[in-house]
């Protein structure tokens, strides 16, 4: 699964392998988990993190780069 995120500058960055993310503070942060599972554990491996106030908006995208319904 991956994730597009919109910056407030206008960018964009895609996450891809992102299962799930969460806010940490100041930041919303990105994870992959192991296969089934969307919780955040401690076997969760972060992929990225972006200030959360910087953050516009986040849409999860299929494998194929289309929006999830």
């Amino acid at each position: 699964m991956s994730y597009r995120v919109t910056i407030s500058d206008g960018g964009n960055e895609l996450v891809t392998g992102a299962d799930t993310y969460q806010l940490e503070g100041p930041l919303t942060t990105f994870f992959s988990t192991d296969a089934g599972r969307r919780v955040v554990d401690s076997w969760s491996v972060r992929l990225a993190s972006f200030r959360t106030v910087d953050v516009v908006r986040i849409r999860r995208v299929d494998e194929d780069g289309v929006r999830a319904a």
